[in-house]
C-alpha cells in the first residue's frame, strides 16, 4: 500500500485517538491481522516484519547482545516495527491498542534482560517498536545543547559532540555501543557523572508518544511525566523518542591511566582502601576497579593535565604508586575510545561502530553503602575469584556533585551510595551445562555478598536489570502494585510509590507492560 501523505496520516492518528480515549484496552485475545492491517493504513510494508517476512530474524538480532532471550522457551514478537519517523511510533502505540496487542520498545542499544524485544513467559503476545534508526544527532554549539534521537548510541554521541566542539562532553556510560534511548531513561551513569550528575541531570526536554497516541514536549507532558521518563527504565509511561541534553564543558586535553596489580601486590588491600578513597576524591577524578583474570585493574579519568593528577593521587591515594609514566594524556573523545578498549590506539572513529559483541549473559549488582571489610574480599578470591567460571567485577564510585543532588529529584534514588558493584558474567558457548555454571556463579557470589548489604531493601540499578529480583503479576487486567513492590523498592527506594502515581495518570489501563513495568498505582493507595 501507498504510503499516506500526513495530512492523512494525522487525521488516521486524531481518529483511532478519539477511539482509545473512549475505550479501556481489552483483555481479549490480541487480533494479529487487525494490527496489521491498521499498522499498514499508515506505515510501509517494508517496515513491518513478521515471522514470515525474509528479514524478521535479522531485524530482530540486529540488537540483540544476550543470547540467553533467543534460546527455545522465549517469546518472540507477533510483529517488528521498524520505525523510520514519529508518525510510526505513534501509529504502532494506537493500532496495538485497538487490536489488544501490546507493544515492547527497544531503541537499539543494550538491555541485560531482553525485555525490550522478548518475554520469559512463552505465551506472551506482543509486538516491538524499534527505534534504531531514530538516530539523528543535532547539535547547538553556541547553546551547548542537542536533540538526540533515541535510536543513536553513546558512541555516536560522544562523536558527534568531540566533531562540533573539542570542549564539549556529555556525562553517561563507559559503553560506546550503548542505546542513548534505554540508557537515558534509566538515569545514565558513567565517568563524568562525578563532575557533572547523571545523564538525566542534563536532559533538558524530551518528545514522548503516550497512550494516546500524542506527541507530547516537556511543557505539554506536564512535570510529573517528565520527572518519571528520567531515571524509571523506560516503556512504563510511553515511547520516548528523542531527548534534548546539556552538553557539560570538559578540557581540550584530559588524563587517563590503566594501573594492574596482582594479588600478590597488594590487590586485596588497594581494593579495601579504595572503597573509602575513590568516593571521596575531587569531582574531576574518577577511579574506577576491574578484576578479571585474577588481576585487578585501577582504570581513571582525570580532566586535568598529567603532572596534578600525578600529585593527587600520591595525596590521596600513594599505595597505588601512580606515577607520570602511567599517564595518557589526550582529548576527551579519544578518552571515551581506551574506556571501553583499554588502549588510546584506535581512531575516534571507533565510536560510531554500532556492532558489539554477541553472547550468553547475566549480570547482578549492588549498590553499595558501606565499605566492605577486607576479609570480606579475601573471602570473595578465595571462594568465587579464582574459578575458572568468575566473573568480571566492575566497582564505580559514587560521590562528587551525585550526592549534591537530592535522590527524589530524579527516580534515580542512589545518589547517597558510595559505589556500584557489578558482576558481569558472559560467555559463549551454549548448553545448559555451562548456562546453570554460570548462573550459579553470579547467583552465588549475590548470596554470600548480603551479609555486607544494604537490607530493606537491597538495591541495585535499574539499567542493570534484574529478573532475579522479581518480575511482575497481574490482579485483574493490570499489573499488582504489591507484588511490583518486590522489585520496584529495590530499584527506586521511595520514588516508587510516586511512579506507580505517574502510571496511573498517564497509563491507567497498563497498556505499557513488561515483566518489571511501572504498575498503576491502586486508588486506596492515594
Amino acid at each position: 500500500m501507498a504510503r499516506s501523505t500526513p495530512t492523512i496520516l494525522h487525521l488516521l492518528v486524531a481518529a483511532l485517538c478519539i477511539f482509545c480515549s473512549a475505550t479501556a484496552f481489552s483483555s481479549a485475545s490480541s487480533d494479529v491481522d487487525g494490527f496489521i492491517g491498521c499498522l499498514s493504513a499508515s506505515i510501509p510494508p517494508s517496515r513491518i516484519k513478521t515471522p514470515a517476512s525474509t528479514n524478521y530474524s535479522s531485524q530482530l538480532m540486529s540488537a540483540v547482545h544476550n543470547l540467553r532471550y533467543v534460546l527455545p522457551g522465549i517469546a518472540r514478537p507477533l510483529v517488528i516495527v521498524a520505525a523510520g519517523e514519529p508518525a510510526h511510533a505513534q501509529a504502532t502505540v494506537l493500532c496495538g491498542r485497538r487490536n489488544s496487542v501490546r507493544v515492547r520498545t527497544r531503541s537499539g542499544g543494550h538491555d541485560y534482560e531482553g525485555i525490550s524485544y522478548a518475554s520469559i513467559h512463552p505465551n506472551e503476545h506482543f509486538a516491538v517498536l524499534d527505534l534504531g534508526e531514530l538516530r539523528s544527532i543535532n547539535i547547538d554549539a553556541s547553546r551547548a545543547e542537542a536533540w538526540v534521537g533515541v535510536g543513536a548510541t553513546l558512541g555516536e554521541l560522544y562523536y558527534a559532540a568531540g566533531a562540533a566542539n573539542k570542549t564539549f562532553g556529555f556525562p553517561a556510560g563507559n559503553c560506546p555501543t550503548v542505546g542513548v534511548g534505554g540508557h537515558l531513561s534509566g538515569g545514565g551513569f558513567g565517568a563524568l557523572s562525578r563532575k557533572y550528575g547523571l545523564s538525566v541531570d542534563n536532559v533538558i526536554d524530551a518528545v514522548v508518544v503516550d497512550v494516546e497516541g500524542r506527541l507530547l514536549n516537556r511543557s505539554t507532558m506536564g512535570k510529573d511525566l517528565f520527572w518519571a521518563i528520567r531515571g524509571s527504565g523506560g516503556e512504563s509511561f510511553g515511547v520516548v523518542l528523542s531527548w534534548k541534553v546539556r552538553l557539560v564543558p570538559v578540557p581540550e586535553t584530559v588524563t587517563v591511566f590503566s594501573i594492574r596489580r596482582l594479588r600478590n601486590q597488594s590487590a586485596v588491600e588497594l581494593i579495601t582502601k579504595w572503597q573509602e578513597i575513590s568516593p571521596a576524591l575531587p569531582r574531576d577524578l574518577y577511579l574506577r576497579v576491574l578484576v578479571q583474570n585474577q588481576q585487578v585493574n585501577f582504570v581513571s579519568l582525570f580532566l586535568g593535565r598529567c603532572g596534578q593528577l600525578v600529585d593527587t593521587m600520591r595525596a590521596r591515594f600513594p599505595d597505588l604508586g601512580m606515577t607520570e609514566g602511567d599517564c595518557q594524556e589526550m582529548s576527551w573523545v579519544k578518552s571515551t575510545v581506551f574506556f571501553f578498549y583499554n588502549t588510546a590506539n584506535l581512531p575516534a572513529e571507533v565510536l560510531l561502530n554500532r556492532t558489539g559483541a554477541n553472547y550468553f549473559l547475566k549480570v547482578k549488582s549492588d549498590n553499595v553503602q558501606e565499605p566492605m571489610p577486607r576479609q570480606a574480599w579475601e573471602s570473595l578470591w578465595d571462594k568465587w575469584l579464582e574459578k575458572p567460571e568468575a566473573a568480571l567485577v566492575m566497582l564505580d564510585p559514587y560521590g562528587g556533585v551525585m550526592r549534591t543532588i537530592s535522590p527524589s529529584a530524579t527516580p534515580f534514588p542512589h545518589r547517597n551510595d558510595l559505589y556500584q558493584l557489578q558482576f558481569f558474567s558472559f560467555w559463549f558457548e551454549n548448553g545448559t551445562e555451562t548456562l546453570e555454571k554460570r548462573l550459579s556463579w553470579v547467583r552465588g557470589v549475590y548470596e554470600d555478598l548480603a551479609p555486607y548489604m544494604p537490607k530493606n531493601p537491597r538495591s541495585v540499578y535499574v539499567n542493570y536489570r534484574d529478573l532475579d529480583i522479581g518480575i511482575n503479576e497481574l490482579e485483574g487486567n493490570v499489573t499488582s502494585y504489591a507484588k511490583a513492590r518486590v522489585w520496584g523498592e529495590k530499584y527506586f527506594k521511595g520514588n516508587f510509590k510516586r511512579l506507580a502515581a505517574v502510571k496511573s495518570k498517564v497509563d491507567p489501563d497498563d497498556f505499557f507492560r513488561n515483566e518489571q513495568s511501572i504498575p498503576p498505582l491502586p486508588a486506596a493507595k492515594w
